[in-house]
């Protein structure tokens, strides 16, 4: 019996193990096709106050954008009405964002691109989505104990 209550003492003293945060990976809202680094389509812009709103009720912690003006306006209605600022990471350190999104106590959404959401998304335990094309815009995966959803965002 002692060895029982010592083995059970023993197990309430561990610390439980800790799950991720809740990761939401969006690409850059519409933007025409063949431009360096274009500001958003009005869609796009219609879009990103679309994602503002359906962040109400949630927990967000951080918001992840890369160099580009694309991916900062697709968050940037939702980081005012927050008053999350922006953290920059290279659109080229894919491993870097996430080793950071993980490090988050929190929710964190990360915004990237057709060529590196899908890998973005799998590097953080979920679903590998499809690879993406140029017109692929609004969806939002939302990765969470190895588990992913994916919603789209209206204009």
């Amino acid at each position: 019996m002692r060895a029982i209550l010592l083995a059970l003492a023993c197990s309430l003293a561990l610390p439980a193990a800790a799950a991720e945060p809740t990761t939401y990976v969006v690409r850059h809202f519409d933007t025409p096709k063949g431009e360096k680094d274009p500001n958003l389509l009005p869609q796009g812009a219609a879009r990103a106050e679309a994602l503002a709103r359906w962040f109400r009720g949630k927990r967000l912690c951080a918001i992840l954008v890369t160099q580009y003006q694309r991916t900062r306006q697709t968050v940037a209605p939702l980081a005012a009405s927050r008053g999350i600022a922006l953290q920059s990471y290279d659109a080229a350190d894919t491993a870097g964002v996430v080793a950071r999104a993980k490090a988050s106590p929190c929710p964190v959404l990360i915004v990237g691109h057709s060529n590196t959401v899908p890998d973005i998304v799998a590097q953080l335990g979920g679903a590998r989505p499809a690879d993406l094309k140029h017109e692929d815009f609004g969806d939002v995966w939302t990765v969470a104990d190895g588990k992913t959803d994916r919603v789209t965002i209206a204009p």
